[in-house]
């Protein structure tokens, strides 16, 4: 069986565990909580599992996957079915150019080390976390929303792609810093259709077994 490791507010780990509950694939999660102790992650332990010290971590046999997208990559071709990265070539590049904005260009600058880093490097109060985590926010979800379909239940194709698997996360993570989202009303409803599947609901942080 495989194993994640997990915390309960990840993004970057709500992100693979939608992809493993969408592929029916069983899992244990090892929780790793990123702020006790001062950050599980950091402990020895953790790091020779995973040398970047962040969260999630896939283990499936011998085989030891960092990195959110690099895991559902694997899992996508490891088992295909259903599929969350599909169609031509230029669809399949556009999912990942989705998931990318989201994964690469968003949460990198918004997530907790680096609003930790602001506040010891630079004095930034909760204020300026804040304005920073909006700025970049508002640029990632922006480009979203242009691109998304009227009418449509998924970003993209028509069907669940990798790309929700990373957008449905990071406006949970939004409404955790008070960040309004009333201009993204094809993103809401996506979002909303998406959290009626069974696959998020088994993946959203208050289900995960370190939930507090």
């Amino acid at each position: 069986m495989m194993q994640l490791y997990s915390y309960w507010r990840s993004s970057a780990a709500y992100r693979v565990r939608v992809a493993l509950h969408w592929k029916g694939l069983p899992f244990e999660v090892i929780p790793i909580h990123l702020l006790k102790d001062g950050g599980q992650q950091h402990h020895a332990d953790y790091a020779a599992i995973n040398p970047q010290e962040l969260v999630p971590t896939l283990i499936d046999g011998e085989g030891v996957m960092a990195q959110s997208l690099a895991a559902m990559e694997y899992l996508e071709e490891m088992h295909p079915n259903p599929p969350l990265i599909f169609g031509d070539a230029l669809m399949r590049a556009k999912i990942r150019q989705l998931s990318m904005v989201i994964a690469c260009d968003t949460h990198p600058l918004v997530n907790l080390r680096v609003l930790q880093h602001l506040a010891l490097s630079y004095g930034a109060d909760d204020a300026m976390k804040n304005a920073w985590y909006h700025h970049w926010l508002k640029l990632g979800l922006d480009n979203l929303e242009r691109h998304a379909e009227y009418g449509s239940r998924f970003l993209i194709g028509g069907q669940l792609s990798m790309a929700d698997c990373c957008m449905v996360p990071q406006l949970y993570n939004a409404r955790r810093f008070q960040f309004p989202l009333d201009a993204y009303p094809k993103l809401l409803a996506i979002e909303a259709h998406c959290l009626s599947l069974e696959a998020f609901q088994k993946a959203a942080p208050e289900a995960q077994m370190d939930a507090v």
